[in-house]
């Protein structure tokens, strides 16, 4: 009478860590651009906060001095900026504000030199009061997905 005698498994095969290894390769493929695109936001958002003390400061400019318009706010010293404590920030180039009170304020290469711009426009529709300050966004961040 022959007897059977059953092996037992005592590790895995060599296609089963293969496939391990590629799951593992393709999950890091995918889970580094991410990261990296996530570190870059991070650090622009230090460029956001610089770019919105110099918003702040053309607001108050422009509520005490503005007149309707924006003339008595288009640079750095009628609003008040300091435009090298605005970019003390490590990863902030510079923060200025020019004509028309637009806000501009660039990323070091860290967030790829990215711009980040603001442009402010006197409101006076049936929405929003006469005299108010409407912001919009622009600047090269948007495309680089940033901001």
């Amino acid at each position: 009478m022959k007897t059977m005698t059953q092996q037992n498994q005592k590790g895995f095969t060599l296609i089963e860590l293969m496939i391990v290894i590629a799951i593992i390769g393709i999950l890091a493929a995918i889970a580094l651009p991410q990261y990296q695109t996530y570190t870059k936001k991070a650090r622009f958002s230090e460029v956001v906060l610089a770019a919105s003390s110099a918003k702040g400061l053309v607001d108050v400019c422009f509520q005490t001095r503005g007149a309707g318009d924006l003339d008595n706010c288009k640079t750095p010293a009628l609003v008040g900026l300091d435009t090298a404590g605005a970019a003390a920030g490590v990863h902030v180039l510079s923060v200025t504000v020019g004509d028309d009170g637009v806000v501009t304020a660039i990323g070091e290469d860290t967030v790829d030199d990215a711009t980040y711009t603001l442009t402010p426009s006197v409101a006076g529709t049936a929405d929003v009061p006469l005299g108010t300050l409407t912001w919009a966004q622009d600047g090269t961040c948007i495309a680089k997905g940033l901001c």
